[in-house]
């Protein structure tokens, strides 16, 4: 793997995970008093880890029966679709 896709998957995982729900939890935790931070951490990190693991074997999964192309479709209509139940529902 080359550094420019490194960068590309850094990059794009980082700037989606910036504000979404899983952020906001963790900054719940992290200001309760009486949670340690360093465990809120750590826990929130495993987390996603874990389901970034999982992410990653059902996508080698898929790609074994679906073109990336159609993956990318899907994916993309799958945000657009969050997209307009977010700002309707708002």
């Amino acid at each position: 793997m080359t550094f420019k896709i490194f960068l590309t998957i850094f990059i794009t995982v980082f700037l989606s995970e910036l504000g979404d729900k899983t952020q906001l939890a963790t900054v719940l935790f992290a200001s309760n008093k009486g949670n340690s931070k360093i465990m809120v951490f750590f826990a929130a990190a495993l987390a996603l880890i874990l389901a970034t693991a999982i992410a990653v074997f059902l996508g080698e999964i898929m790609a074994k029966y679906v073109k990336p192309q159609t993956l990318s479709w899907i994916a993309g209509a799958g945000f657009i679709v969050i997209g307009f139940f977010t700002i309707f529902r708002g």
